[in-house]
C-alpha cells in the first residue's frame, strides 16, 4: 500500500539533503546553552526547616518566619550569581533561502505531483515546509531529518478535520433510524461498501436495513440482494426504473415500523456532468434527509476522486467518504487530498474483497504506511 508515494518521498528528499549539503555554504553559529547546577543540601535544609517551624510555639512563629523570609532571599541571590552557567560552541550549518528553497521543492513537488495528490494540498505542504526550513540555521547532520519531521507535520495536518465516529452517533439517535446515503460515479464500489459497513454495523450490535436505491444499473438490485442474504439482512427494493427517491421513503418506513437502528441506501453511479441525474440524486436526499451523506470513490484514481468529490459536494453536503481498492493503491493522492480540499473526513478505508476486508481510517497508520 503506497509503495510508490514512499519511495518517491524519500528519494526526493535524499536528493534534497544533498544538494543543500553540497551546493550551500557552510555557516559557523555560536550555540549557547544554560546549565543549571543542583543544589540537592540547599533543598534538604529547607526541608528540615520547615519541620522545625511545625514544632515551635505560636508565640515564636512570626520571629521566625521573618528570619525565613530573610534565608529565602539570600538563596535566591546565590542562585542568581552562581547556580546559572552557560556553555559556548560553534558549529557548522546550512542556511535555506527563499529561493534556494524554491529550487528545491521541485523534487518534491515533482514526486508528489506523480502520486496524484492535488495542486492545493503540494501548495499548502510547500508552506508548511517553507516555514519551518526558510532561514534558520539547520545543523549539516539535521538536515534529512528535519524535512522528513517537517513534512511528516504537514501531512499530519492535512487529517486535521472533524472526525465521525459513526457508531456513536447512531446510538446516540434516539426514536427514529440513523440514515446514510451513499453517493458516487459508476463503477466506485458503492454497493459493496454498503454490504462492508453493514456488515460492520451488525458486528456492534445494531440493526441494519438496505435500500435499493439503484434502480438503473443492471442486476444492482440483485447485488444488494445478494449481499444482504449472506449478511442476514432485509432489503427493500422496488422494480427497475422505480423512482429511487420513493424506494429510501419505503425502506425508512420500514425501519421505522421495525425498529430499525441504521437505514443504508444505495444510489445509481453518476457523473456530476449528466444534469438530469444529479437533480434526481437531489431528490433522494430531500426525501430521505439522511444523517450521513458518504461518498465512495476508488483510491486508485487519486486526483480524480478527489475532483469527484469536490463536484458531488457541489450537489449535497457530503459528510464523509469511503476510499475503496486501498490496498492496491500505491501512489496515495487520494488518502493524502480528500480530506484537506473537501474539509470532510475519510471514513472507512476498502482493503480487499471480503466483507471483513473495511477498516476505519486512522491518520497515524496511514503515515506509518509513509514510513516518514
Amino acid at each position: 500500500m503506497f509503495k510508490f508515494l514512499k519511495d518517491k518521498v524519500k528519494k526526493a528528499i535524499s536528493k534534497i539533503n544533498d544538494k543543500v549539503e553540497n551546493e550551500l555554504p557552510d555557516e559557523e553559529v555560536e550555540i549557547v546553552e544554560e546549565i543549571v547546577e543542583k543544589e540537592e543540601k540547599k533543598e534538604e535544609k529547607k526541608e528540615e526547616k520547615k519541620e522545625e517551624k511545625k514544632e515551635e510555639k505560636k508565640e515564636e512563629k512570626k520571629e521566625e518566619l521573618e528570619t525565613k523570609a530573610v534565608g529565602i532571599e539570600e538563596v535566591e541571590e546565590v542562585r542568581a550569581k552562581g547556580l546559572f552557567g552557560k556553555i559556548k560552541q560553534k558549529i557548522n550549518t546550512k542556511n535555506i533561502s527563499s529561493e534556494k528553497f524554491d529550487e528545491l521543492f521541485e523534487e518534491l513537488e515533482i514526486a508528489l505531483l506523480e502520486n496524484n495528490v492535488a495542486l492545493e494540498v503540494i501548495d499548502k505542504i510547500k508552506n508548511d515546509l517553507k516555514e519551518e526550513l526558510v532561514d534558520k540555521p539547520i545543523k549539516r547532520k539535521e538536515i534529512e531529518s528535519k524535512i522528513l519531521k517537517s513534512l511528516k507535520q504537514s501531512i499530519t495536518n492535512l487529517f486535521e478535520v472533524d472526525s465521525i465516529d459513526i457508531i456513536d452517533k447512531i446510538k446516540n439517535k434516539k426514536d427514529e433510524p440513523y440514515v446514510v446515503c451513499f453517493v458516487g460515479v459508476n463503477g466506485s464500489g458503492k454497493t459493496t461498501s454498503i454490504a462492508k459497513l453493514a456488515n460492520h454495523l451488525k458486528k456492534n450490535g445494531l440493526s441494519v436495513l438496505l435500500v435499493a436505491g439503484d434502480t438503473w444499473r443492471a442486476a444492482s438490485i440483485q447485488q444488494l440482494e445478494e449481499h444482504g442474504t449472506n449478511l442476514g439482512i432485509r432489503v427493500i427494493k422496488h422494480n427497475y426504473g422505480s423512482d429511487p427517491a420513493a424506494v429510501a421513503f419505503d425502506g425508512i418506513k420500514a425501519a421505522k415500523a421495525n425498529n430499525v437502528d441504521v437505514v443504508l441506501i444505495d444510489t445509481a453511479g453518476r457523473q456530476h456532468s449528466n444534469k438530469d441525474l444529479m437533480r434526481e440524486l437531489e431528490k433522494i436526499v430531500r426525501v430521505s434527509t439522511p444523517d450521513l451523506n458518504i461518498f465512495v470513490g476508488e483510491s486508485t484514481t487519486g486526483n480524480d476522486c478527489v475532483l469527484q468529490a469536490q463536484q458531488f459536494g457541489d450537489t449535497v453536503e457530503l459528510d464523509g467518504a469511503i476510499l475503496t481498492k486501498s490496498d492496491v493503491d500505491e501512489k496515495g493522492g487520494a488518502a493524502i487530498s480528500i480530506g484537506y480540499v473537501t474539509g470532510k473526513p475519510i471514513l472507512f478505508l476498502g482493503t480487499g474483497q471480503e466483507y471483513e476486508d473495511f477498516e476505519e481510517f486512522n491518520a497515524d497508520k496511514f503515515l506509518k504506511f509513509l514510513d516518514i
